[in-house]
C-alpha cells in the first residue's frame, strides 16, 4: 500500500513562521533528491495514469494518490528523547516517500493531567520549532500530534501543523474535553487542567483539504460532518484510547465517521506502555471512505504507510450520492464560529 503524492495546487500561509515568507505560495512537486530519478511506486504510476500535466495559475500537476505516513511514537518521561525519536521517525518516514507525517496526541510529554503544566509550551516553542524545521528540511506536511500548550495562562491541548516551507499552516485546540466516569474501570477529567478549544480546524495542501480533531473529538459525528461539508477528504485524529475504550469503540468509530462522510480518516496513537499512569490502546489506523481498515498498527512504537486514494473516494461518492442526497429542508449541522 506504499505509494507518494497527488493532486497539486497553491497553498496560503496562515502567517509567518520561522524560515518561510508569510503569504507564500506552496506549489509542490514530487520531492526527491537533486538529480536522481523518480522512485516507482504504486502511487506514482497511479499519477500518470489518473493524469499527466495540468498547468495554469493554480495547478502544477495532478495526480490521484499519495503516501501518508502515521508515527505511532513511544513517549518517555524525557521531553527532548521525544522530540529526538520523533524528528528521526519524521525523516524516516520522508526517506520512505510519505509527503503528509502526523504524529501522536501528547507526543512531547506523558498523558496526564499531573503532567500537563509540567510539560506545557507557548507555541511557537521548543517542540514545535523542531516540527517546523524538519517539515521544512523533508519538504513535508507535518502534523504534530498534540502537545500541552500554554497561553493566556490557560492550558490547551493542542496540534500545530508545518507545510512542506516550514509555515505554521494550523493550530487545533482540542475542543471537546476527555472527561468520563466508567465505574470501576476509568475515571479521568482533562477539564481539571485544561481549557477547550472553540473552532474547528482545516488546512489546504497540495493534495485535498484536512480536517483536524485530537482523541475525543472524534466521538462527535457533527464536527466530521461539518468537516465533509467544508470540502474535506481526510480527516486526521491524534488520539491517546485507553485499555477500556480503545478495544470497545476506536476502530468502530473510525470507520463510521468515514463511512458517513465519504472520506479517509486516520488516527495516531502513542505506543503502548504497560508501565505508564495511562496506558494507550495504540492500533493507529487509516479507514478509507467504503469503511475498509486499510492500514493498522499493533501497539508497539512503528511507522504505519498507507495511500489516500482520492480517485476511490471521487468513484465512491459518485456511487453512492449521498452528500447531495441530504435532505437539507428536513434536517442540518451548521458551523457556528
Amino acid at each position: 500500500m506504499l505509494g507518494a503524492v497527488t493532486a497539486c495546487g497553491t497553498v496560503q500561509g496562515e502567517g509567518s513562521w520561522p524560515g518561510a515568507a508569510p503569504g507564500t505560495d506552496r506549489d509542490t512537486e514530487l520531492a526527491r533528491p537533486a538529480g536522481s530519478a523518480p522512485q516507482e511506486t504504486p502511487a506514482n504510476r497511479a499519477c500518470l495514469a489518473f493524469g499527466a500535466l495540468k498547468q495554469n495559475s493554480k495547478h502544477v500537476l495532478q495526480c490521484s494518490a499519495f503516501r501518508l505516513a502515521l508515527i505511532q511514537l513511544h513517549v518517555s518521561g524525557v521531553k527532548s528523547d521525544n522530540l529526538q525519536r520523533a524528528c528521526g521517525l519524521v525523516r524516516e518516514a520522508s526517506a520512505k516517500g510519505a509527503k503528509l507525517v502526523a504524529l501522536p496526541e501528547c507526543f512531547n510529554s506523558p498523558y496526564g493531567t499531573q503532567y500537563f503544566k509540567e510539560y506545557a509550551e507557548k507555541i511557537p516553542g521548543e517542540s514545535t520549532q523542531k516540527l517546523s524545521e524538519v517539515a521544512k528540511e523533508c519538504s513535508i506536511y507535518l502534523i504534530g500530534g498534540s502537545i500541552p500548550e500554554e497561553d493566556g495562562g490557560k492550558l490547551y491541548n493542542t496540534c500545530a501543523v508545518f507545510g512542506p516551507d516550514g509555515a505554521l499552516l494550523a493550530k487545533h485546540r482540542k475542543v471537546h474535553l476527555f472527561d468520563i466516569n466508567v465505574p470501576g474501570k476509568i475515571q479521568f477529567k482533562e477539564s481539571e487542567t485544561l481549557s477547550p478549544g472553540n473552532s474547528f480546524s482545516m488546512f489546504d495542501t497540495s493534495y485535498c483539504k484536512v480536517g483536524l480533531g485530537i482523541c475525543y473529538d472524534m466521538r462527535f459525528a457533527e464536527m466530521a460532518q461539518i468537516y465533509s461539508q467544508k470540502g474535506c477528504q481526510l480527516l486526521i485524529y491524534p488520539g491517546a484510547f485507553n485499555m477500556t475504550t480503545g478495544p470497545a469503540h476506536w476502530e468502530l468509530l473510525q470507520r463510521g465517521r468515514a463511512v458517513d462522510n465519504q472520506l479517509y480518516v486516520a488516527t495516531v496513537s502513542p505506543a503502548r506502555d504497560e508501565n505508564a499512569s495511562y496506558v494507550a490502546w495504540g492500533h493507529s489506523t487509516v479507514v478509507n471512505p467504503w469503511g475498509e481498515v486499510i492500514a493498522k498498527a499493533g501497539a508497539e512504537e512503528t511507522v504505519v504507510y498507507t495511500d489516500i486514494d482520492l480517485k476511490k473516494l471521487a468513484e465512491i461518492r459518485q456511487q453512492i450520492p449521498i452528500l447531495s442526497q441530504k435532505r437539507s429542508d428536513l434536517y442540518g449541522v451548521e458551523m457556528k464560529k
